[in-house]
């Protein structure tokens, strides 16, 4: 199988030079990196060349990494069932750059794109419909983003006197929270549930 994935990376190389800008293989696939502004010729070669063959899109996703200059991986999974085998392709931006939008050649990448940006703030060019997908229209922030804050800005709660929903500021009562700060494995003046003989 690694025999057969380092000859199609090979392949993939020669096909698509200066548009591929490295390949590698981890847990059983091909991972291949591309410069985003050549996404669709890479999208397009692997979907039509015969040696390739990938035809189908599972998904498309995101992955912050704050720390780089171009901070975001947006991640195509695409499969062969000719060949029975899978591939991923990366390509970096930033929270400016759009990256070109694959819903021309895999039209099942809409909602999955639409997803990226709803959960990142990752904008693709050319897409039809581009707007949020799991969050409500006024939600602020991108929630899978590293510096999302865990709590979020607002929370969501039906009001029964106005007969709506309503949006207020979060707001952390401490009387309601329990700061225990003894760690089991420093050494606590209590015994924990099942370590009664251990103590004994």
């Amino acid at each position: 199988m690694s025999e057969a994935l380092s000859i199609l990376a090979a392949h993939i190389e020669k096909a698509l030079p200066g548009k591929v800008t490295g390949t590698a293989i981890a847990y059983g696939e091909l991972n291949v990196r591309a410069e985003a502004a050549a996404i669709l010729d890479v999208l397009a070669f692997l979907q039509g060349d015969a040696d390739c063959a990938f035809i189908n899109i599972i998904d498309v996703c995101g992955a912050d990494y704050p720390g780089r200059e171009k901070r975001f991986d947006v991640v195509y999974h695409l499969l062969s069932p000719k060949h029975v085998r899978r591939i991923r392709v990366t390509v970096e931006t930033d929270e400016r750059t759009p990256v070109p939008s694959a819903t021309g050649l895999f039209p099942g990448a809409l909602w999955f794109e639409r997803e990226a940006y709803d959960m990142y703030g990752i904008l693709f060019s050319g897409h039809p419909d581009l707007r949020r997908l799991l969050t409500d229209y006024g939600f602020e922030g991108h929630p899978l983003r590293k510096d999302f804050p865990l709590t979020g800005f607002v929370e969501v709660r039906y009001d029964d006197a106005q007969k709506r929903v309503v949006y207020e500021p979060v707001k952390l009562n401490q009387e309601f929270r329990n700061f225990d700060f003894l760690s089991p494995w420093e050494g606590t003046d209590y015994v924990l549930p099942g370590d009664e003989k251990a103590k004994g």
